[in-house]
């Protein structure tokens, strides 16, 4: 094998090829580079249709706009009015119905002409009719929000706040059932001799839970696993009767709509539902 020495390599002069731009085999770059741009507006024309509103007959004003690059005064007027135009629809067909059944399904309480009038004058603070600042404004309609949430929810929901309170007054008169400050009410069916756990602290229980009417929506048994949690990572009533249980305890709860889910909708537990549940403290979690 030749093998060049280290002093005639270094005199001899390696002459070093010259980088190369990379060739274009096919069309020539100009011919690309328009092609590139024609098959870029690929789907434009149905975009514009159907977002913006520019229909096939004005397509040479678009075109114009295209060709102008910049913006005239005359442009920049014609595509704030447009764009007022586009709100004004959105308002009509889309934001006041979503808001209007936010406020009530049912009834039609949103007044939609006031509500445009009052838009307008958020835009240009002219004829106020009810001058307050925005924050007081946003006050007022989160407040009445909440009232006309609290009637709707009374109207559809009121029957069943009102027979788990008059449930939970019969049940107060029973000798074996305790009733705290809070409302929880609880009767012992197994007294335990164990710590009784504080609100921190992690529990071991067996559990199932019913209705009114006697709907189970929740059991550890049935899943043949008992439940590990903190004592206050659970509803009010839960909390609350935890922390009075001493370990091997088994009771009963029966827990007001305050103390569980209120106003909210779980699915099979509905707004304002007096919970029951039968409640096994095996240990606390070191």
């Amino acid at each position: 094998m030749f093998c060049m020495t280290a002093t005639a390599a270094s005199k001899k002069k390696v002459k070093k090829a010259a980088p190369q731009a990379e060739k274009v085999d096919t069309i020539p770059a100009r011919d690309f580079s328009y092609l590139f741009g024609k098959v870029y507006t690929n789907g434009l024309k149905q975009f514009l249709v159907q977002n913006k509103g520019i229909s096939e007959a004005y397509m040479a004003d678009f075109i114009e706009g295209f060709d102008a690059g910049k913006a005239s005064e005359a442009d920049l007027r014609a595509k704030a009015r447009l764009t007022g135009t586009e709100i004004r629809e959105q308002l009509e067909k889309q934001i006041i119905p979503q808001v209007s059944k936010q406020i009530n399904d049912s009834l039609q309480i949103l007044d939609a002409a006031r509500f445009i009038e009052g838009f307008r004058t958020g835009i240009t603070n002219e004829n106020d009719q009810m001058p307050i600042s925005m924050d007081s404004a946003q006050n007022v309609v989160q407040k009445q929000m909440e009232y006309y949430q609290t009637v709707q929810m009374e109207r559809k929901y009121g029957d069943n706040r009102r027979a788990g309170e008059e449930f939970l007054k019969e049940n107060a008169k029973k000798k074996d059932v305790v009733t705290t400050a809070s409302g929880l009410q609880y009767k012992i069916l197994t007294k335990g001799e164990g710590e009784v756990p504080t609100a921190t602290q992690k529990v071991k229980v067996h559990y199932e839970g019913h209705l009114l009417d006697g709907t189970e929506f929740d059991s550890s048994y049935k899943r043949n696993e008992p439940t590990t949690f903190a004592c206050n990572q659970v509803i009010k009533g839960w909390t609350e009767a935890l922390c009075l249980m001493p370990v091997g305890s088994k009771w009963e709860l029966y827990i007001p709509q305050e103390l569980a889910y209120g106003p909210q909708d779980k699915g099979t537990i509905k707004p304002f539902s007096v919970l029951i549940f039968t409640v096994e403290l095996l240990s606390i979690e070191k």
